[in-house]
Formats: C-alpha cells, structure tokens, sequence
C-alpha cells in the first residue's frame, strides 16, 4: 500500500504543469541585415542578456556603433508596470516598466515624469530563435519614429 501511495504522488506531481520558463531569458545578437533604423542609428553591433529573476528579469546589453562610441545598458525589471532605474556607461537613462502582453510578448514603456517617451513590443518567434524589437518613439523634432530590431538567439 505504502508504495502504490508513492507511487500515486509521483504520478500527481509528475502530471502537474511545470512553470514555462521566460522565452527571452538568454542571449540574443542584433541581426543588422533584418533590422530597420533610422538612417545612421543602427548600431553595428548589440548583445542582449536575459536573466529570468522569478516574476521579472534581469537585462543587460553592449552596443556598438559605427561612430565608435560603444554603450552598456542594465536593469532589473518585474513584470508590473511600475518603473525601474535603467543605467548605462554613460549615466541614468529613462526609467522602463514591463508588462507582459502574452507568453511571447511584453511591452516596454520609458517614461520621463508622466509622459511616456518610448514605447517598445518585444516579441518572441514561436520557435523561441528570434526575437523582434518594435519601438516607436519621436524624435528631437517631433516626429514618430518607428525602429526595428531583429535578434537571433545565440
């Protein structure tokens, strides 16, 4: 009886959905030829680091770009909406919060004060290979901007 007993709850713990893991925890490469920017934005080079940290993530990224000059970028962010402090090499940048759409996409928004800045939809290929970056933002000007990023998992 004891091990029919184990062996019930083996199968009951065994048959229970496992938590799916964070389809953009990992490491995703910018793929330049893919990618649409504005004339002379594009970095040359970006490396994205996703760090699943229970209900949020932690992202890290490095940038290159044409001109030399070279950024990192890092915070820690939960999936809320509430903003986080964003740093990079060169100091603070706009605050992000995170809210996550679906199981493959989260939304991004940099804020300044009350007024959103940036808004970026971070998707995932159903395969999980490929993510895709859509901001759209205003520039200096005014006017909207639209960028895509396309990054292959490494």
């Amino acid at each position: 009886m004891t091990k029919l007993l184990a062996l019930a709850m083996f199968a009951a713990l065994w048959a229970r959905p496992m938590a799916a893991a964070d389809p953009f925890a990992g490491k995703w490469k910018l793929n330049v030829t893919h990618s649409h920017y504005p004339a002379g934005t594009c970095p040359t080079s970006m490396v994205i680091e996703i760090e699943e940290t229970g209900g949020g993530i932690r992202y890290d990224s490095d940038a290159r770009y044409r001109n030399g000059a070279e950024t990192h970028t890092q915070y820690a962010a939960m999936y809320d909406g509430k903003p986080v402090i964003v740093t990079s090499s060169h100091g603070l940048m706009l605050p992000v919060s995170l809210k996550r759409i679906d199981g493959r996409t989260v939304e991004a928004t940099y804020s300044r004060g009350l007024q959103v800045i940036a808004t970026s939809r971070r998707t995932v290929s159903p395969d999980g290979k490929r993510m895709r970056v859509t901001t759209r933002s205003l520039d200096p000007s005014g006017k909207a901007v639209k960028t895509v990023g396309v990054y292959d998992r490494e």
